[in-house]
């Protein structure tokens, strides 16, 4: 596979001659002559290496660096000056960039620094991968959910292939199913695992309490406001968040958070100025979503938004023998903490 390389510069004749060059030692090329549109076509064209001119109109190549960071690190970004200082250096290493490259530069070394970060890309990649297989491996009966009735274990096989993923995922199941136990597999397995995990029951709480425990709120926004407060969403940064009986959200409330999962960026109530998140959201709901939403109590969009990927859990009645492994495995942890609570005088 060639490496896919997205060049951005607000001077055409750069661009293309940078494209030029570049296609000519077997790299696969796109342009774009503002930070804009580059975010804009980011998902489409999944580059292996951004080139960034810093100096451009409304978003400067920092601020692309600055949301590379945020949706893939991996994504080696080089930048570009024909003005070059210290301060601008130093904030392009500190935020993350592979290089900071003054203009003019020689074609050669241009092109040995884009091979350079194709390896680094590369590295990262399969040092990912590797990680990945590592915590598959270690999960064994202690940490996997219980369970040996095909359909179970094939909902375990699902998750083990999205928890690698950062994409939304709906979990649907009857009360009891162990949605909450997936949500903590999947969080497990994921790049996120040294995050918090998180989670709240809509279904629990009245609607302005709701929200303020997932947005946050100001002082003095509401009676008993008696000082700021994060909410759960910015709470559960680098994390997994996991909202149970999502379907239990007032329609007002959906609004907001459709917003906040388009965004990803929540406005705490009393609030002027967003907070920007970075979690990854799994949902889940016991109740027929898809007729929540022909009835009207539920938004197609935000379902559309949760529905990335889906996880059905079976209810146990169908589960075969996986009742008495439960029963047999709860046995033995309450067993576990009653010698502890004995060995330590409780």
């Amino acid at each position: 596979m060639e490496a896919k390389v997205l060049i951005i510069d607000d001077e055409l004749s750069m661009l293309e001659s940078i494209g030029i060059l570049l296609r000519g030692e077997g790299f696969r090329t796109w342009t774009s002559q503002s930070g804009r549109e580059a975010l804009d076509r980011l998902d489409e064209i999944a580059p292996d290496i951004v080139l960034s001119d810093i100096r451009m109109p409304t978003i400067s190549g920092i601020d692309v660096l600055e949301e590379l960071r945020r949706r893939d690190p991996a994504i080696p970004v080089i930048l570009m000056t024909a003005q070059a200082s210290l301060q601008s250096a130093v904030k392009a290493v500190n935020e993350g960039a592979f290089y900071y490259l003054q203009k003019p530069f020689a074609n050669d070394e241009l092109v040995a620094l884009c091979r350079r970060a194709l390896e680094t890309r590369q590295l990262k990649s399969e040092n990912t991968a590797l990680k990945r297989e590592i915590r598959r491996r270690d999960t064994n009966g202690a940490t996997r959910p219980v369970g040996k009735n095909r359909s179970f274990l094939d909902i375990l096989r699902l998750a083990e292939t999205v928890a690698p993923t950062d994409s939304t995922v709906l979990i649907t199941g009857e009360s009891g199913t162990g949605k909450e136990v997936i949500a903590k597999y999947i969080h497990r397995l994921s790049e996120r695992e040294s995050g918090p995990f998180v989670s709240i029951n809509c279904g629990a709480l009245p609607e302005n309490l709701l929200e303020s425990e997932l947005f946050g709120h100001v002082k003095g926004s509401f009676t008993g406001a008696v000082r700021d407060k994060h909410g759960l969403m910015a709470a559960a940064r680098g994390g997994t968040f996991f909202l149970d009986e999502v379907a239990d959200m007032s329609p007002a409330l959906q609004v907001k958070f459709l917003r906040a999962l388009q965004e990803r960026e929540v406005v705490p109530v009393g609030a002027t100025e967003p907070v920007r998140i970075d979690v990854r959201i799994v949902a889940a709901t016991n109740r027929d979503i898809e007729t929540a939403v022909r009835e009207g109590s539920f938004r197609q969009d935000l379902l559309y938004r949760l529905r990335v990927l889906t996880v059905d859990l079976p209810p146990l009645r169908v589960r075969g023998n996986d009742a008495v492994l439960l029963a047999d495995h709860f046995l033995t942890e309450y067993r576990r903490r009653y010698a502890e609570a004995t060995a330590a005088g409780d």
